[in-house]
């Protein structure tokens, strides 16, 4: 495991022991040991001089009396079996757009490519219960952005934001995924292979330390390291209760620009991202809309992406047969020219990668 250059394992072992005490929080983390000038010293502080801080209370100080130090010992122990990194404020590697967000984080766990995160990058988010029309949206504008050499961050949830962060790797780019959760842990379980993905070839980020659950509490707080991470915030589809929307007033708030991809004024998930426009946001056409607000006007436009490089025989022929229009089952067996059962087992791997959707009566279509 990295650890913060200057620091012992003691003093991360207690800066990890007070973060993690409840109510705490980056603020009070931060005034806490600047009071003391370290971590440990804090922790051997006096009761009345801890409690005399801005925002402390004699229960509060008590609390931090009572820290034990193995508890941030445990949380490094963890780390380093996981083979990921702590990061702290003051590091050459933490991420440079998060110090600049209000509530920035007093702590980041990475694991994956850290380098990345000094990278230009954009924020992609959108509804768990996406349409085909925002899968294809998603799918074309992480591709379009990822192929320019930009980051595409998303919260690693089912739906948009699986579809952003795999578009992403297929096209041979890189992608940060923010977890409402700590390491070891997947979450949703059907993103199992999209999480081993992100940490060959991309990163995952977290506040939450190993094996810790995700609740309620941790999303929107996740969602402000989404926002603060990029850049650019692009909404691609969100109903008017979704958490894109979250994402997208952290962004706002952050200082950072909205996009949102328009959609039909009949269909529910587009109805917050036709607000959004309505409201000034500017409107996600193609990839080029999205480089532009990142400062990068000379990149070129992203065509619809192609297949992944990945594909089988079999499923690149049913990937070219599939583009035009969809197709029965029966014919797709024709232009495989092999069985029915390889066909079957090609489509079933290319749904289960949100390329390939099934229609009613047998039929397959790109999705």
């Amino acid at each position: 495991m990295a650890v913060a250059s200057g620091r012992s394992r003691d003093e991360l072992a207690a800066y990890l022991a007070l973060a993690g005490l409840p109510g705490i929080g980056p603020a009070r983390l931060r005034t806490l040991v600047a009071a003391f000038e370290s971590a440990q010293a804090a922790l051997r502080a006096p009761h009345g001089a801890i409690a005399a801080l801005p925002g402390f209370s004699r229960a509060g100080a008590t609390a931090v009396r009572s820290c034990s130090l193995e508890t941030g010992r445990d949380i490094l122990d963890g780390l380093a079996r996981l083979g990921a990194m702590l990061l702290l404020p003051d590091d050459e590697a933490f991420p440079p757009l998060l110090r600049e967000i209000p509530e920035s984080p007093a702590w980041l766990f990475v694991w994956g490519d850290v380098r990345l995160l000094k990278r230009p990058a954009v924020a992609m988010v959108g509804s768990r219960n996406h349409t085909a029309y925002g899968a294809a949206a998603a799918r074309i504008l992480a591709d379009g952005v990822a192929r320019s050499g930009v980051v595409v961050v998303s919260g690693m949830a089912r739906g948009i934001d699986a579809i952003a962060h795999a578009a992403a790797l297929d096209a041979g780019g890189a992608s940060a995924g923010v977890l409402g959760n700590g390491f070891g842990v997947i979450y949703p379980a059907a993103n199992r292979t999209l999480y081993e993905q992100m940490m060959v070839h991309g990163c995952l980020v977290t506040e939450l330390p190993p094996g810790e659950r995700p609740h309620a509490g941790a999303f929107p707080r996740r969602n402000r390291l989404i926002s603060g991470l990029a850049g650019v915030t692009v909404v691609v589809e969100a109903a008017p209760t979704s958490g894109a929307l979250i994402t997208a007033d952290f962004a706002l708030d952050q200082g950072r620009a909205v996009l949102a991809v328009p959609g039909p004024i009949t269909s529910p998930t587009s109805l917050g991202c036709n607000k959004l426009i309505q409201q000034g946001a500017k409107p996600a056409l193609a990839a080029g809309d999205v480089l532009e607000e990142l400062g990068l006007p000379g990149a070129a436009e992203a065509a619809t992406p192609g297949p992944p490089p990945d594909l089988s025989d079999v499923q690149r022929t049913l990937w070219d047969t599939l583009v035009a229009e969809p197709q029965h089952v029966d014919a797709l067996v024709a232009a495989a020219g092999t069985d029915a059962a390889a066909v079957l087992t090609a489509l079933t791997d290319l749904e289960l990668r949100g390329l390939v959707k099934q229609q009613p009566g047998m039929r397959f279509g790109i999705t």
